[in-house]
C-alpha cells in the first residue's frame, strides 16, 4: 500500500510554497510514498490582500479540515506572524476540533516548516510555538535534526532552517529560497516520507 503524505500549507507571497514544492519533490523520491500539496483557505478579503501586494493564489487546491485524516503523514509550512504562525494557518487548525474529539490525527507523523522576514524573526520559535497544536491532536512530531549534514553548519551564506525544519527567510518579501534552503526542504520531504512509510508499514 502507498503511504499517502500531504503537504499542506499558507503562503501569502510564495516563499512558503517555494519550500513545499521541494518537499513533495523529496517525498516522492521515497518508493511506495504518493505526495500533494494543499492550500489552506483564505481569511483576508481580495481587497486587503492587494494592498498587501499578495500575487494571486496558485492552483494548489484548497483542503477542508476533514481531508487532514486521509493522510498517512502530514507536513504544515507557514509563514512567520511575530514569531508564530500566521493566523490563516492557526485559524485552519483551530477548526479540527471535529478531529482532535475523534482523535483522527492521533498517531500520525507530522513535520513543520516556514519562512521569517529576518534571521531573528522566528525561524525557532514558529515550529516551536506550532508544536503545541500537534501534541493536542496527538501527532508524532517529526523534526529534521541534524540530518541534513554539513547544510546546517553553512555560515557563509544566509540560510534559513534549523532542526525543526526547513525554512528560509523571506527579508522585504523579494528574496526567495537559495538553492541550499530548497536542497534541505527536499530533505526534509524525503526524510519525513521515509518515516511515515515506516510508520505505516510496522502496522
Amino acid at each position: 500500500m502507498m503511504t499517502k503524505i500531504y503537504i499542506v500549507y499558507y503562503s501569502m507571497y510564495g516563499h512558503v510554497e517555494k519550500l513545499a514544492e521541494e518537499i513533495k519533490k523529496g517525498a516522492l523520491s521515497v518508493e511506495g510514498v504518493e505526495a500533494k500539496m494543499w492550500q489552506v483557505p483564505e481569511t483576508l478579503p481580495e481587497e486587503v490582500l492587494n494592498k498587501m501586494g499578495a500575487p494571486p493564489k496558485s492552483d494548489v487546491p484548497i483542503i477542508s479540515p476533514n481531508e487532514l485524516a486521509e493522510a498517512d503523514g502530514i507536513v504544515f509550512g507557514f509563514p512567520t506572524r511575530f514569531g508564530m504562525m500566521a493566523a490563516q494557518f492557526k485559524a485552519f487548525l483551530d477548526a479540527t476540533g471535529g478531529l482532535w474529539r475523534a482523535q483522527q490525527l492521533a498517531g500520525k507523523p507530522a513535520g513543520i516548516f516556514y519562512s521569517t522576514g529576518s534571521q531573528g524573526g522566528g525561524q525557532e520559535t514558529t515550529p516551536l510555538t506550532a508544536i503545541t497544536q500537534l501534541a493536542h491532536h496527538g501527532m508524532l512530531f517529526v523534526p529534521i535534526g541534524y540530518t541534513f549534514g554539513a547544510g546546517m553548519f553553512e555560515m557563509e551564506n544566509v540560510k534559513g532552517g534549523s532542526p525543526y525544519g526547513a525554512g528560509t527567510f523571506a527579508g522585504d518579501g523579494s528574496r526567495f529560497p537559495t538553492e541550499l534552503e530548497l536542497e534541505q526542504a527536499f530533505h526534509q520531504g524525503k526524510y519525513f516520507a521515509t518515516i511515515a512509510r515506516k510508520l505505516k508499514e510496522s502496522f
